[in-house]
């Protein structure tokens, strides 16, 4: 950070003029301490576990028809009371658990080089950064999840993450405090890496939790943005490997597909989406061959909305 008393010396030190931006930052942030702006990340935190999940969780809870299409279980909802349990176990994690690591880690964020004031960093820079510390976070979640599967690991830890068999979005940041710790330590090795701004470090920190509170949604929806990402597991993605559960050796991967694709840890996975394509494919001909047409409206229902394009396409 550039310790100086006025956007003048600011901008001699830089040798050029401050941004727009860099100029409501100096302005908003130069009297502030660089622990503080850090620490606004609990307020982030606390925001997007409450607010995001919201629109989720309201449709599950109050079973709304028109969006029971592109429930990944359809029909299979968690009843208020779960809801609540989930998001005050969740608060208290945050608070026990979470706040207190956000508070204590400054020292660490520091050394590795986070930058607090200006210059702000370019649009290029903080994609760049942000595209890194997804593949790192999720290589090594990929195979810590992996880890987690295993014996007393699973029994002590994980399994506590698998109490919902049908996720919802509040689930998200659902798990034993140890685990939390545990899949903690990939986040932070991206930035550790490639250290950038304290705005790149909230963008990930916000960018991760919102990938993963839609991934524990319960929801494929067709208009989902994130469709257009390759290898994006997404919300059907995951939820096989909670509806399988404690044996499920399929679907590790946090965000991405393709660790579980190199490693072959999506073969029960798309044997499944492969059966329920051809069951539905043969009813379809046999329906055909009595004169019924190749699909009657009620076929596909059930399905996840992207399954059911697929079998229409067939």
């Amino acid at each position: 950070m550039i310790l100086l008393t006025n956007i003048g010396q600011a901008e001699v030190a830089l040798g050029r003029s401050l941004t727009y931006w860099e100029g409501l930052w100096w302005e908003g942030t130069h009297n502030v301490s660089d622990y503080y702006l850090y620490c606004l990340n609990i307020i982030f935190l606390f925001t997007i576990f409450t607010i995001a999940p919201l629109p989720y969780v309201l449709l599950d809870v109050w079973k709304v028809k028109s969006a029971e299409k592109y429930k990944v279980q359809p029909g299979v909802h968690n009843a208020p009371s779960a809801t609540w349990r989930c998001y005050k176990v969740v608060m208290w994690t945050f608070f026990t658990v979470v706040g207190p690591l956000q508070l204590c880690s400054f020292p660490a964020v520091r050394s590795i080089g986070i930058r607090f004031g200006v210059p702000l960093p370019s649009v290029g820079e903080v994609c760049m950064q942000l595209v890194l510390y997804t593949m790192v976070e999720d290589y090594g979640n990929y195979w810590l999840h992996r880890w987690l599967h295993n014996g007393w690991w699973y029994d002590k830890i994980h399994s506590v993450h698998h109490e919902f068999a049908t996720p919802m979005s509040f689930a998200a940041p659902y798990a034993h405090w140890a685990e939390v710790m545990i899949l903690g330590v990939p986040t932070f090795v991206g930035p550790a890496m490639a250290p950038g701004h304290i705005i790149t470090f909230w963008l990930w920190i916000a960018i991760r939790q919102l990938e993963a509170i839609e991934t524990h949604s319960g929801y494929d929806f067709p208009w989902n943005p994130t469709r257009l990402i390759p290898f994006y597991g997404g919300a059907e993605y995951h939820d096989y490997h909670h509806f399988v559960g404690a044996k499920c050796s399929s679907n590790f991967a946090s965000v991405f597909t393709y660790c579980d694709w190199i490693y072959g840890t999506d073969k029960g996975y798309r044997y499944m989406k492969e059966m329920h394509k051809r069951g539905l494919v043969a009813k379809g001909q046999a329906q055909e061959q009595n004169g019924n047409g190749w699909l009657q409206k009620n076929d596909l229902k059930g399905l996840p909305a992207s399954l059911s394009e697929g079998i229409r396409a067939s």
